[in-house]
């Protein structure tokens, strides 16, 4: 079958499910209570990391959105679905994308969170997207026709990109990227342009001088007694006691031997350079806060350090209403989700399994990453990366779904980006309305919340 014929096929699902369909947000009348999905979503969670976690989210509305992807997953549930399903992310908002190497050592910008993922509609990621952008802008305090604007135009990139996709051949969809030192935005000011494009140099420039041995290693190491040691920082960075982490009496070997075997056979002769030295928990993002996450440090002799990130994978979020995973290790499906959406994937990503059953994805800690920071931001910059987000996301769906289906469904102009744009709109209110509530139950003691300082 053509692109023409798949396009045809995605038009046609629009008299089943139109797209003005996917307008607006109302409240369902049986909503289920966002603080019993929140508390829910603490189980399995370390107790006394939770508080931490509840005061990140308590700082605004913008921080609030980050960790409740639990939430308005059963939020989109409730919406109509087009029925074409992509690798979703799970969690596709703001924070989630930016900047980090390639193997072959160059910066590309990307998806960079996937803990969520999982097969699901499309349109639930560039909703939690487009929603993200305006709780930003309402953070900025932005005047609301420019709010609009900004969430409108991230749409309207996903469905311009989507429509490129569709005409490409599948190898050449599949080795697109986005290279952040040739970033071109052709929808946008040319001055804000140039201006994001000197940042970015002046930031890539930064984190290449920021070489593992030289920055991290001192930064997170010491060096007083017989063997290097990851520093506490407690109760942020500190180490596990043996009821927390039952591999530490071993040196953690079963988990390390069966993260060696997901390795491609390449990087097992590279990881077999470096030995074991320590282990600490080390607390990271919001929605993360109190999953076992940890960073472990490797030598392969002095000076040449490895560090590398061990997330606890859990269940997605979207698993109650887009089905269960295929995979038996959350890990690999993170990883396996990882490797279809990104254009490029960290050397060292894998997964293993520790001794209490908990699941677990690794790559390496900070290889060159580059965050975004929005609290300096104007008007031009947030449209430019809301689209550079788009554009990212709409590579991702094209390489594991079908690009000419969605991009005959969602058609040439303005419909569905108006109908998308209206529900991030209005789901802000509701994420405002849930994030006042959130603040009642820590005020009442429902909830315990540690801000830190």
């Amino acid at each position: 079958m053509n692109a023409d014929q798949r396009a045809a096929q995605g038009r046609k699902l629009r008299d089943k499910v139109p797209r003005a369909s996917h307008a607006g947000w109302a409240e369902p009348r049986n909503r289920r209570d966002p603080l019993e999905i929140l508390l829910r979503s603490n189980e399995g969670r370390i107790p006394e990391l939770v508080p931490i976690r509840f005061g990140r989210m308590s700082a605004s509305p913008f921080a609030f959105y980050r960790g409740t992807a639990a939430l308005m997953a059963a939020d989109l549930a409730t919406t109509p679905v087009s029925g074409l399903r992509v690798q979703a992310c799970g969690d596709a908002h703001l924070m989630n994308f930016g900047g980090f190497a390639t193997p072959e050592r160059n910066v590309i910008f990307d998806v960079n969170d996937l803990d969520e993922t999982l097969p699901a509609p499309f349109e639930w990621d560039l909703k939690r997207l487009a929603a993200s952008v305006v709780i930003a802008a309402e953070h900025l305090m932005f005047p609301n026709s420019d709010t609009a604007r900004v969430a409108a135009d991230v749409v309207k990139e996903y469905r311009e990109r989507m429509f490129d996709y569709a005409g490409m051949r599948a190898l050449d969809i599949w080795y697109d990227k986005i290279d952040l030192r040739k970033y071109a935005d052709r929808a946008g000011d040319p001055d804000v342009v140039a201006d994001a494009r000197k940042r970015l140099a002046e930031r890539i420039e930064t984190e290449q001088r920021k070489t593992v041995a030289d920055h991290l290693y001192p930064k997170l190491v010491s060096e007083e007694g017989t063997l290097p040691r990851i520093k506490d920082d407690p109760p942020l960075i500190y180490h596990p006691n043996l009821e927390q982490a039952p591999g530490l009496e071993s040196g953690y070997t079963d988990a390390i031997a069966g993260y060696r075997k997901s390795l491609p056979e390449h990087v097992q002769t590279l990881f077999d350079r470096f030995h074991f030295v320590d282990l600490a928990v080390k607390v990271v993002g919001v929605g993360s806060v109190g999953t076992m996450c940890s960073v472990c440090l490797f030598l392969a002799g002095d000076g040449d350090p490895l560090f590398l990130q061990v997330k606890e994978a859990r269940a997605s979020v979207l698993e109650p209403y887009a089905g269960k995973s295929r995979h038996p290790n959350h890990g690999q499906r993170v990883i396996a989700g990882q490797r279809l959406m990104q254009a490029a994937s960290d050397v060292f990503l894998g997964w293993t399994q520790g001794m209490n059953g908990r699941h677990f994805y690794i790559r390496q800690l900070r290889d060159m990453k580059m965050s975004a920071v929005i609290e300096d931001w104007d008007v031009g910059t947030l449209r430019l990366y809301g689209r550079m987000c788009a554009r990212a996301l709409a590579r991702a769906h094209a390489r594991s779904g079908d690009p000419a289906a969605i991009a005959g469904y969602m058609g040439s102009g303005q419909s569905f980006e108006d109908a998308v744009g209206e529900f991030a709109t209005e789901y802000s209110q509701q994420n405002r309305k849930d994030y006042r509530a959130f603040l009642k139950a820590i005020r009442s003691g429902r909830i315990e919340a540690i801000v830190e300082t």
